[in-house]
């Protein structure tokens, strides 16, 4: 495979075409076909509209790489909502093209950050995508088949590539990170990769790191410079925050080690800081300025639901609880408890109760329920296609959770509750998420021979 200049112009191509033709003692046609080859192309034409719209559109032009058409609807819907959540980098790509916060405007800006006048166009480029032989999208295919040897080869042949961006600013480092290949981004690290590049979400490696629960992917980024104090999707959205968000307790403490940022409530309370908890909330439940500072990012991603975090205290106070309950921070379940915090409390998607038993925390689960926490509580979580109207014993069923299951049935968990969105009890929760265990367990309690303890 033939290397392709940084900059290259169809002059310069046009010129080496020429002289194989003369060289090779084959019709230009002939020649221009075999440079195309030669860079992967399927064709002469299709390598010329790729370099012409490289050359015409710059370093910050994106490449499409997803074949399916579906996908870049879902990103330009995603590229609004983070700029509804206020993400200066996604506020900046309507601006750059004078479009409003709106879905037609998000399918505009996504079209023309990759080159095309239209939605359109860029429809019919995504559906030739597979044929045309575009080098970003190859090396898109080759991480996702963790193909370290062919990764190489392209980049050898297309070395900007490790600076070049796709749809909405992904670039091949970050995609690198989501598959949890440690190969694959010490390869893109060692040619150039920038750790702190961010997309369009102000979304780093790192925060994919975090997100994905990598602590070696973690290490090899810190090393490799990554910064801490970035935020993505709103202010406050920092790696640390991303991996307290999904309870990643091991990445957490690592980052954490590094830096603590930012210093509010939900920080102290997912990582059951004693001393910020007492420097953030008074015995008397009331709050230092710093409790809820720096709380603008509250999802990351468009499948959660819009919200806007407020100042209110005891939104605050509330929404700490969850942090720490989803992080099994028991010690920390406890202070909150006693100072002003309610234990029901259904501040963004979940109670505390409802996010233990989502990740798994045995030990928040208990201690909660001993607090007073009430085991039907019924409330919301996740995305709206499926967390209306739960409760935390539909939640148990879904992740196939024998011992939480035990725990709230034993603390009076109702195994007949309907959920609002499909209208089914946790067994059916369990039969339709392919929890068998967990169904024949239920099953098995809402018997009429089932006989609770005493």
């Amino acid at each position: 495979m033939g290397t392709l200049p940084a900059n290259p112009s169809l002059e310069q191509l046009r010129k080496r075409a020429k002289e194989r033709a003369r060289n090779e003692a084959v019709k230009l046609s002939e020649a221009q076909f075999r440079v195309a080859r030669e860079h992967g192309f399927p064709s002469w034409p299709k390598l010329q509209a790729y370099v012409r719209r490289v050359a015409e559109n710059g370093p910050n032009l994106q490449h499409a790489y997803h074949t399916d058409v579906g996908y870049y609807a879902d990103r330009a819907f995603g590229l609004l909502s983070s700029a509804e959540d206020g993400t200066p980098s996604a506020r900046a790509a309507f601006e750059r093209h004078g479009q409003d916060l709106t879905r037609d405007g998000a399918r505009a800006v996504v079209a023309r950050e990759h080159g095309f006048g239209s939605w359109r166009t860029l429809r019919e480029h995504v559906a030739a995508l597979p044929e045309n032989g575009e080098p970003f999208a190859r090396a898109y295919r080759l991480v996702e088949a963790r193909d370290l040897d062919g990764l190489s080869a392209v980049i050898d042949a297309f070395p900007t590539l490790v600076d070049a961006r796709g749809t909405n600013g992904n670039d091949l480092l970050g995609m690198a990170g989501a598959t949890g290949d440690e190969r694959l981004t010490r390869l893109l690290l060692d040619r150039g990769a920038d750790p702190s590049r961010a997309n369009a979400h102000g979304w780093t490696a790192l925060h994919q790191a975090a997100y994905s629960k990598k602590p070696q992917l973690v290490d090899m980024l810190l090393d490799a410079g990554a910064p801490l104090d970035v935020s993505a999707r709103g202010d406050g959205g920092t790696p640390l925050i991303i991996a307290l968000f999904w309870g990643n307790r091991v990445v957490a403490e690592k980052l954490a080690a590094r830096e603590r940022s930012p210093r509010n409530l939900r920080v102290a309370a997912g990582l059951g800081d004693p001393a910020l908890l007492d420097e953030l909330i008074r015995p008397n439940g009331t709050l230092a300025p710093a409790a809820g500072g720096h709380r603008e990012f509250y999802r990351p991603h468009s499948g959660f639901p819009f919200w806007r975090p407020t100042d209110d205290p005891a939104e605050i106070r509330d929404e700490a609880l969850s942090w720490a309950a989803r992080n099994n921070r028991v010690d920390a379940l406890r202070v909150l408890a006693t100072r002003g915090t309610d234990l029901d409390a259904d501040v963004y998607r979940g109670t505390a109760l409802t996010w233990a038993v989502a990740r798994g925390r045995l030990a928040a689960v208990r201690t909660l329920l001993a607090l007073g926490a009430e085991v039907n509580r019924v409330g919301t979580f996740g995305g709206p296609e499926h967390g209306m109207g739960i409760t935390a014993l539909h939640l148990a069923a879904q992740r196939g959770d024998l011992d939480v299951i035990t725990t709230l049935v034993e603390a009076g968990a109702d195994l007949t509750a309907r959920d609002g969105r499909w209208n089914s009890t946790p067994e059916g929760w369990a039969e339709a998420c392919g929890e068998p265990e967990a169904r024949a367990l239920l099953q098995r309690l809402t018997s009429p021979e089932h006989v609770p303890e005493p």
